[in-house]
C-alpha cells in the first residue's frame, strides 16, 4: 500500500510548524511582557541573572545539534551506500570481462539492467517506497551469479568474490530503502521545542525591565533557532529535495553494453 501524502512529506509539515510555532510563541511572550494590565506582575519577576540563560541555551543547542547529527548522518550513510553499490556493479562488470561467452555477455547485460532499474528507483524512494523492478533485477542478478554455469566459468575464488559483491549490493539497497522510510521522531522534536520555549521565556524574564532589549533578544533567538530547525527537518529524507543523494554514480553504469569499452 502506498504511503499517504502526509506520511511522505511529514518533515516539511514539521518544518512549517517549527517556523510558525516559534513566531507564535515569540509574539505571545512579547504580548504578555508588554501588556499594561500584566506589567506589574511581570515586573515582579525581575532579578533573574543573565547567566541563567546559558543553562537553557546550552541544553537547547545540544539537543538541536544531536538531532541535526542524526539527520546528516543518515544522509551520509545513504550517499555511502550509493557509492558502494556503484563500486560493486563496476566490480562485477570487471570480473565478467574475464569470463568466456555466453557468461560474460549475460553478466555484463545483467549488471547494466540492474544499474538502470536501481537508478529508476529514486522516484519511489522519494515517496518512501521501493521499486518492484529493482527488486526483480536484484533477484535475477543473484540467480545468474549463483548459477552452476557461472560458478564453473568463473572458478572458485572469482565466483566467491562475485557472490559476496552481489550480497553487498542487496544489503546496500536495503539500507537505502530503510533510510528513505525514516520519519521524524516527534518525541525528540517535542523535547527540543520545549527547551526552545523555555529559552524564550527565560530571555523575556531576564530582560523584563527593558522592553526594547527583550524584544531584540527574543527576535534574535527566534531568527536563529527556527530556520535552523526547519533546515534540519527538511532534510529528513535523503532522497528528497532540497538536499538529496544523487543516483548518478549508478546511472553511469546503465549504458548499453555495446558502448562499453
Amino acid at each position: 500500500m502506498e504511503p499517504s501524502r502526509l506520511a511522505v512529506y511529514d518533515h516539511y509539515v514539521y518544518a512549517t510548524v517549527a517556523l510558525l510555532g516559534t513566531a507564535l510563541a515569540a509574539w505571545a511572550i512579547w504580548r504578555v511582557l508588554a501588556a499594561p494590565r500584566w506589567r506589574a506582575q511581570v515586573l515582579s519577576l525581575a532579578g533573574v541573572v543573565p547567566p541563567f540563560l546559558n543553562i537553557l541555551g546550552v541544553l537547547f543547542g545540544l539537543t538541536l545539534a544531536f538531532i541535526a547529527n542524526d539527520t546528516w548522518s543518515a544522509h551520509d550513510r545513504a550517499m555511502n551506500a550509493v557509492y558502494r553499490e556503484a563500486d560493486g556493479l563496476r566490480t562485477l562488470d570487471a570480473l565478467a570481462r574475464g569470463l568466456p561467452d555466453p557468461q560474460q555477455t549475460s553478466l555484463r547485460a545483467a549488471v547494466r539492467t540492474h544499474a538502470a532499474a536501481t537508478a529508476a528507483e529514486w522516484q519511489p524512494l522519494a515517496q518512501r517506497s521501493s521499486s518492484p523492478a529493482a527488486q526483480r533485477s536484484a533477484d535475477q542478478l543473484l540467480s545468474l551469479v549463483a548459477s552452476p554455469a557461472m560458478a564453473q566459468a568463473a572458478g572458485a575464488s572469482v565466483h566467491s568474490l562475485m557472490l559476496g559483491t552481489v550480497a553487498h549490493l542487496r544489503d546496500d539497497r536495503d539500507l537505502r530503502i530503510a533510510l528513505s522510510q525514516m520519519h521524524v521522531n516527534p518525541l525528540k522534536w517535542m523535547g527540543m521545542a520545549f527547551l526552545g520555549l523555555l529559552t524564550l521565556v527565560s530571555i523575556a524574564v531576564v530582560h523584563v525591565e527593558h522592553l526594547r532589549a527583550a524584544a531584540t533578544a527574543i527576535v534574535l533567538f527566534s531568527v536563529a533557532a527556527a530556520p535552523t530547525a526547519a533546515i534540519v527537518l527538511m532534510q529528513g529524507n535523503p532522497f528528497q529535495s532540497p538536499s538529496f543523494v544523487s543516483p548518478a554514480p549508478i546511472a553511469q553504469l546503465a549504458q548499453p553494453l555495446a558502448s562499453a569499452p
